[in-house]
C-alpha cells in the first residue's frame, strides 16, 4: 500500500511562533498568528486529519480507522472507535504552562483522559530548558504552598537537551516546555491537561488562563524527582504499551522498509529527502503513515 499523507492543523497558543513556517517552509493559515502546535495525526471529533491525496483522498483519519482498519492499519488493534494516537510538531517561543495530564484512574475520577507522550527535541536554542519532575526534597505540601505564593518555578527540575535528545512522560509526570524549542510529541489519543501554574502571565484574551490545582495535585507524581532526559535502547527511543519510536538513520539512496508489515508506522522527516516508492518526497517535518 502506498504511503499516505494528511493535512495539518493550525492551533494557536500564547506560547507559540512561527518556527513551522521559517523551519519547515509550512504555509500556514495567516502571516502574523503564533501557531503553538501543528496536529499532523488527529482523530479527535471535529479535529481530523484528512487525506492528501493517493486512493483515500478526502477522507478522515476516522473513516479510515472505523471503515478500512485492518486493510489500512492492520489485524489485531485496538477495539476502540478513535485511532489511538495523536502526533504534533509543537513550537515554543515562551514557556508554556507547568502542567500534568491524569494517570488512567483519575482521568475517570475527574472526567478527563488519560495521556501518557514522548518528546524528541528537533531544534532548541542554547538558552532552552524543559522543566520535568520536582526537585530533590519538595514535597506535595511544599509544592502547594508554591502555587498560593506563585514561586512553583522554584521547585519544579529544569534540564538543557540539545537537538536530538528525547524524553519519555508517563501520565503524571509534571512538566513544561520552555522558550526556544521544536519538539515532535507522540501521545495517547488525549488532549487533557491540568494547569497548575502559567508564569504569573495573562492569556492571548488579556486574563490569566484557568489553573486546574486541584486536579493537579492529585495527579501529580511526587515521586519523579529530577529526572534525565532519554536513553535509547538500540534504536528504540520510547517504548510503552501505547506506542513505540525508533530512530532511523539513513544515508543517500539507501532504503528501509516497514518492520512489521502486518501493522501500520508512522514515519517522521527529522532531516534530509525520503522518497518512497512512487517517486513523492517528504522533507523535514513531513510525516506520512
Amino acid at each position: 500500500m502506498e504511503p499516505i499523507s494528511f493535512q495539518p492543523i493550525y492551533k494557536e497558543r500564547v506560547w507559540g511562533g512561527r518556527q513551522l513556517e521559517s523551519i519547515y517552509g509550512r504555509q500556514l493559515p495567516d502571516a502574523h498568528t503564533p501557531y503553538g502546535e501543528s496536529w499532523d495525526l488527529t482523530d479527535r471529533g471535529p479535529d481530523q486529519s484528512v487525506v492528501n491525496g493517493g486512493r483515500f483522498d478526502g477522507l478522515t483519519l476516522h473513516t479510515l480507522w472505523n471503515e478500512h482498519r485492518e486493510e489500512v492499519f492492520g489485524p489485531n488493534l485496538p477495539n476502540v472507535d478513535k485511532f489511538p494516537l495523536l502526533i504534533k510538531i509543537l513550537d515554543s517561543q515562551s514557556d508554556l504552562s507547568v502542567q500534568v495530564h491524569p494517570p488512567e484512574s483519575l482521568a475517570q475520577k475527574f472526567g478527563g483522559e488519560a495521556k501518557t507522550e514522548m518528546w524528541y527535541i528537533a531544534d532548541v536554542t542554547p538558552e532552552g530548558k524543559l522543566y520535568v519532575g520536582v526537585k530533590d526534597g519538595v514535597s506535595k505540601a511544599e509544592f502547594e504552598k508554591a502555587i498560593s505564593e506563585g514561586s512553583v518555578a522554584e521547585k519544579i527540575h529544569a534540564l538543557h537537551p540539545e537537538k536530538g535528545d528525547f524524553m519519555h512522560l508517563d501520565s503524571g509526570r509534571l512538566h513544561s516546555i520552555g522558550a526556544g524549542f521544536l519538539i515532535y510529541e507522540i501521545q495517547q489519543n488525549s488532549d487533557t491537561t491540568y494547569r497548575v501554574f502559567d508564569w504569573n502571565r495573562m492569556g492571548l484574551n488579556g486574563k490569566p488562563r484557568p489553573l486546574h490545582v486541584e486536579q493537579s495535585l492529585e495527579c501529580i507524581d511526587f515521586s519523579d524527582v529530577e529526572p534525565s532526559m532519554g536513553q535509547a535502547d538500540g534504536r528504540t527511543i520510547s517504548d510503552c504499551p501505547h506506542f513505540k519510536v525508533d530512530q532511523i538513520e539513513r544515508q543517500k539512496n539507501e532504503s528501509f522498509t516497514q518492520q512489521n508489515p502486518k501493522n501500520f508506522a508512522v514515519i517522521t522527516v527529522v532531516d534530509g529527502v525520503i522518497t518512497d516508492s512512487s517517486g513523492k518526497d517528504y522533507v523535514g517535518g513531513d510525516s506520512f503513515l
